[in-house]
């Protein structure tokens, strides 16, 4: 079963520099776990929320929102797709991500489509 784990923080503390396109070594060192365990599907980090735009369609006409959205403390900031045989075992693999410790990892199951 897949799952997405949707790691949320608070991107106001990241560093608005050339640094933040390098993976830190804790999350090399976590990706790479997920690869060698054979879990990992896919996953990747996103750009900071103000850069997004939402999209609302009302009365046949589209409305474009800039972001960021809500008040909120954390953002959506990556996010992992494992594929792994519980959500037990998912729950442990987000507990080992780096921004557990500060932020907090989502565990979602992905809706499965049958055929």
């Amino acid at each position: 079963m897949q799952y997405m784990l949707l790691i949320n923080f608070d991107e106001t503390g990241m560093p608005a520099n050339a640094d933040t396109a390098r993976m830190s070594p804790a999350y090399v060192a976590y990706t790479e776990a997920m690869q060698k365990a054979g879990v990992l599907v896919g996953g990747d980090r996103l750009v900071s929320s103000k850069a997004a735009k939402r999209i609302r369609v009302r009365d046949g006409k589209a409305v474009v929102l800039d972001g960021p959205f809500t008040d909120t403390v954390e953002q959506l900031g990556g996010y992992y797709i494992i594929d792994v045989p519980t959500i037990d075992a998912a729950v442990e693999w987000a507990g080992k991500c780096p921004t557990a410790e500060t932020g907090t990892i989502e565990v979602r199951p992905v809706w499965q489509y049958s055929n």
